[in-house]
């Protein structure tokens, strides 16, 4: 028999319980609104209150100090049967698909020359978007020099090289409507260019590895994998430039004022007109609200093409 005692049995080790992260205290549900409200507060301030005086206003005839009347759809019938609106609203939807077209091929051919992690294409990118940051007066302004309409303007005298006439541009009613379509299209494609930047980042680079194996071009590499692999930025970057296109205001502003002759009148122009230089504040905000709905239509049916593709 052993002289050494047996050894008491080892406990076994105490499991250790997982840290648990205290539980947020729904007393502080109000901390994220708290740093919301003041941007939730110039919103509606600033949007859509006068969003809801706007239509308040298409149903009634403003006279400012004299209390408004109210007088039904008679606006909405007075503007939808005026040919200066027609005119407009032709004008305006020219100018949306000149625009969201132009700018979404030239991002597009932008996007694919400058795709790259090189510090040289950081810069190139930079670069190119600064036409988005500049302020769209100063844009206007600098189209407004160059399109000078006599021999010594700098478009005419590049034009001139070539051997052809001085343009009128934004001073002849056949021209001005698309001189200010390749304004907003030089200042909208760095911003689709930018878009497509990132959709590009996230198409699988093994796709065209696997495409060059196979033989494929760079023509059929871009319409085989690159433009399927872009598909929903190509839904989003054509509600956001056609919304942009339907809004389209300062330039035309700056650069003719629906002139000449009424050529390069847009549905904003004129609405601005009607309530802001005629004094007809009901009218304008009928054609306001039609627009609204003209842009929500538009945005809720790309979605829902959007959908049906991706079911």
């Amino acid at each position: 028999m052993s002289v050494k005692e047996a050894a008491p049995p080892r406990a076994a080790p105490r499991r250790q319980q997982p840290k648990t992260r205290p539980k947020r205290k729904n007393s502080q549900w109000w901390i994220p609104w708290l740093f919301l409200a003041p941007a939730l507060i110039l919103f509606l301030y600033f949007k859509f209150i006068p969003m809801a005086q706007a239509v308040s206003m298409s149903v009634q005839e403003v006279r400012p100090y004299l209390g408004n009347t109210w007088v039904g759809s008679a606006n909405y019938h007075e503007i939808l049967s005026s040919d200066s609106f027609h005119s407009a609203l032709g004008n305006t939807v020219v100018l949306a698909i000149g625009q969201t077209f132009g700018s979404m091929v030239l991002g597009f051919g932008l996007a694919l020359l400058v795709e790259g992690q090189t510090r040289k294409l950081t810069f190139i990118r930079s670069a190119a978007f600064l036409p988005v940051v500049v302020p769209i007066a100063v844009v206007a302004e600098l189209w407004r020099i160059m399109y000078h309409p006599t021999s010594d303007g700098l478009l005419n005298q590049l034009l001139g090289l070539i051997g052809l006439g001085p343009s009128g541009f934004i001073n002849d009613p056949d021209t001005s409507l698309a001189s200010i379509a390749v304004t907003g299209i030089w200042r909208g494609a760095p911003y689709d260019m930018m878009i497509f930047l990132a959709g590009l980042a996230g198409i699988d680079r093994g796709l065209y590895e696997a495409a060059t194996v196979d033989g494929a071009s760079t023509r059929q590499r871009i319409l085989h994998v690159t433009l399927p692999g872009l598909r929903p930025v190509f839904a989003i970057l054509f509600v956001l430039a056609a919304v942009r296109g339907f809004r389209s205001f300062t330039e035309v502003f700056l650069l003719t004022n629906g002139g000449p002759n009424g050529s390069t009148e847009v549905v904003m122009t004129l609405i601005y007109k009607l309530g802001l230089e005629q004094n007809r504040l009901g009218v304008g905000s009928a054609g306001a609200v039609l627009l609204f709905v003209a842009t929500l239509v538009l945005t809720v049916c790309v979605q829902l093409l959007r959908r049906r593709r991706t079911v």
